[in-house]
């Protein structure tokens, strides 16, 4: 089962992308649970919220690393690169259990959303303005990685279909 990571700046169509992947290659998708996780906050997030965050999608990643189901493909709404960013951005750190996992290489593809996409408001996105900023912050860590990366761009089908043909390419 190849792992892949989706992921972008806000609004850059990742949810969708994994939706559709998943239904249109008979897979499984894990939903960012950062995104469910500060919905239920009735107040700011702290860093200990986004260590809980960071710990939740470790877990997410450990059910799966001796998965052996049919599937060809699972897609994680997102990866904890961007958690990563996030710590350095806001906070100016990164807790060490973080470093830790990431150094393990969990995914086997990338697949970047460029933001191409316009900018939608939504009360848990907070950047806007600054998506090109972090579609290259985003792009230099994953190549810090040494896996693979595909960037989607388009619109509509075209986007899917980007991402579609660069999973037969890893399948193939």
């Amino acid at each position: 089962m190849y792992k892949i990571a989706i992921i972008g700046p806000e609004s850059t169509g990742k949810t969708e992308l994994a939706r559709g992947l998943a239904e249109f290659f008979k897979s499984l998708w894990v939903l960012e649970y950062a995104r469910e996780y500060i919905e239920n906050l009735s107040r700011p997030y702290t860093y200990d919220d986004v260590c809980n965050i960071a710990r939740k999608q470790i877990e997410q990643e450990k059910s799966f690393e001796d998965d052996h189901s049919d599937s060809d493909f699972v897609f994680f709404d997102t990866d904890l690169i961007i958690t990563k960013v996030w710590f350095e951005y806001k906070y100016k750190t990164v807790p060490d259990f973080l470093t830790s996992r990431m150094k393990h290489g969990f995914f086997d593809l990338y697949l970047l959303c460029a933001p191409d996409l316009a900018w939608e408001f939504d009360p848990v996105r907070e950047h806007g303005s600054d998506r090109e900023f972090f579609f290259d912050w985003y792009k230099k860590e994953i190549e810090q990685t040494n896996k693979p990366y595909v960037i989607v761009n388009g619109f509509g089908d075209q986007r899917m279909q980007h991402a579609i043909d660069a999973l037969h390419i890893l399948k193939n």
